[in-house]
């Protein structure tokens, strides 16, 4: 959607297209991926490698 803002076009005007916008994006919930991503790499030794690669 490409909306043409003209100069004097009033702010009120102009956050209720934004909201417009905004409220038909779609939701994703992201939190519910906070904290759960499983790796079988240890974090420490990890970064103990990437560390080495600079000396």
């Amino acid at each position: 959607m490409v909306t043409t803002i003209k100069k004097g076009t009033p702010k009120e005007e102009i956050r209720k297209w934004v909201n417009e916008v905004v409220s038909k994006s779609p939701k994703s919930d992201i939190m519910k991926y906070a904290g759960k991503l499983q790796t079988d790499i240890d974090p420490l030794e990890y970064q103990r490698e990437l560390g080495d690669e600079w000396e």
